[in-house]
């Protein structure tokens, strides 16, 4: 797909202004093919009462193109055969992701592995051991490839089967000590990322980031964490989606265990070898079989009408109504359509309009907000 005048159209709207990853899907699901999107989306920014966004130029999309091909890497998008099904279960799944190395491990039952980047000498070898046991049981490893326990996961599990989710672009090695690592995995492995090649990673790019590895997996693995750090959001993101969160107890005289030990009273499960973690993860066994296919986001113009509101009816949405219901404060949109009465799909509609002319955020948990 990826040298098809759709992808090439897919991957314009995607870097477009104001596009996310909800926006994105919302797009492609109402109108069927990125060119219809794309052409709509000035006339629904000015519903939304601000200015078009800027659209992406053709020649910055040709040249990331280039980039990509020079990289050796490929692009799969939501709604491709491939694409992994858990993760396309999220609501804000990445629209496209670059890949190098093999793209088979998707396809087969994953396990993520977080924990601290200053991780005891102790954590990081139970980390590598624990990743080999999964690896050859069949489980396939994904981490961040941060330090530490991120770190000793792919290690152990390289040789049968790891997955690393980098948070700035593929060519861009970060920590750059990984650099052995990384090229290793992007060949022996698999390397995913979401960014555009060259992109350096900035904070805001590692909650993306987690989000891909918790929806990858059937479930989420904590060795040592702080109790606010990197690896918790991860824990978190999985339960969110209904994944199994599992973590290792330590010391509590450790300051690195207490993000773990916090988690287990909160009810993570205690896992302490490989048998403990598949014997959680069994019960997905029922949902090897995606409920909904990858392939929802084809271009089946028929059923996307049937799916979203009429276009007759859409044309007579105004997004007054839920201005005046929202405010700077994120509020979620099952509450907006509660509130406002009208039908989920015109909120949707309004929602997606004021968000291409600039007015709307979009929060984590389904939440919207007026933009500052």
């Amino acid at each position: 797909m990826e040298e098809s005048r759709e992808a090439f159209d897919r991957l314009r709207l995607i870097r477009s202004e104001n596009i996310g990853p909800v926006t994105y899907r919302q797009l492609i699901r109402r109108f069927g093919s990125a060119a219809r999107a794309l052409a709509a989306i000035p006339e629904l920014a000015a519903r939304g009462g601000g200015r078009s966004p800027r659209i992406a130029d053709a020649r910055q999309i040709e040249s990331e193109l280039q980039t990509i091909r020079g990289l050796g890497a490929r692009l799969l998008f939501l709604g491709d055969s491939a694409y992994p099904s858990l993760l396309a279960e999220l609501g804000n799944a990445p629209p496209v992701l670059l890949w190098l190395g093999r793209p088979e491990l998707l396809q087969r039952p994953m396990v993520a592995m977080v924990g601290a980047r200053n991780a005891s000498a102790v954590a990081c070898r139970f980390a590598h051991t624990l990743a080999n046991d999964l690896a050859e049981s069949g489980i396939v490893v994904v981490s961040g490839l941060a330090k530490g326990i991120d770190t000793a996961a792919h290690q152990g599990s390289l040789a049968a089967g790891t997955i690393a989710v980098i948070a700035g672009g593929p060519d861009i090695f970060y920590p750059p000590e990984n650099a052995h690592i990384q090229r290793a995995i992007a060949s022996q492995g698999l390397l995913l990322a979401e960014q555009p090649p060259g992109t350096e990673p900035r904070a805001r790019h590692f909650p993306y980031r987690n989000r891909i590895i918790a929806g990858l997996a059937r479930g989420t693995v904590v060795i040592e964490a702080a109790p606010r750090s990197g690896s918790l959001i991860t824990a978190r993101l999985a339960a969110e989606s209904g994944r199994q969160v599992m973590a290792v107890p330590g010391s509590p005289l450790d300051p690195r265990s207490r993000g773990c030990n916090m988690l287990i009273r909160e009810g993570a499960t205690l896992v302490q070898s490989a048998d403990d973690i598949l014997e959680m993860i069994r019960p997905f066994d029922e949902r090897a079989e995606p409920t909904h296919s990858g392939h929802e986001l084809r271009a089946d113009h028929d059923q996307v009408i049937i799916q979203e509101a009429s276009k007759e009816d859409a044309e007579n949405i105004e997004p007054t109504p839920l201005v005046d219901l929202l405010s700077f404060t994120p509020v979620p949109v099952d509450e907006l359509v509660r509130q406002s009465g009208l039908p989920p799909s015109s909120v949707q509609l309004a929602l997606l309009e004021l968000e291409l002319a600039g007015r709307l955020t979009r929060h984590a948990g389904a939440r919207v907000s007026l933009s500052n």
